[in-house]
């Protein structure tokens, strides 16, 4: 199942499954989650050639030659992954119905790995209730 992965850099991640893994589906998101003449950091995937074309300054990354150019690069990303595999791979593959919610845990869980979770998820239920 395909996921899009956004990093602002020292900042949140925003995750999203994908229909496919097409250019179209990845610029619907990419508009929708960054400021246009954003300087946006990506591998070399295919699909991220037509960022330039809408009103981004794209830089990207050969992982194939080394994984870093200067500031070029997209290690926060990786490590996000990195993050929400590691506490997936425990349940040994999860149903392609649930994964959208599990992935959506992982972002929020990242974004919020320097607070209590219990203490935040009881704020925000809280805050609906009142």
């Amino acid at each position: 199942m395909p996921v899009f992965g956004i990093l602002e850099r020292n900042g949140r991640v925003s995750v999203n499954v994908l229909p496919d893994v097409s250019a179209d589906s990845i610029l619907s998101i990419a508009v929708r989650k960054v400021k246009r003449g954003s300087i946006v950091y990506t591998d070399k995937w295919k699909s991220y050639d037509t960022l330039m074309f809408c009103g981004y300054r794209h830089m990207k990354v050969d992982h194939d030659v080394r994984f870093f150019r200067g500031k070029v690069h997209i290690n926060g990303m990786e490590g996000f992954w990195s993050y929400a595999e590691e506490r997936l791979i425990k349940h040994h593959g999860v149903s392609p119905r649930k994964f959208p919610l599990y992935i959506k845990e992982m972002e929020f869980r990242y974004n919020n790995r320097e607070r209590d979770v219990f203490d935040t998820l009881l704020n925000y239920i809280t805050d609906l209730v009142a």
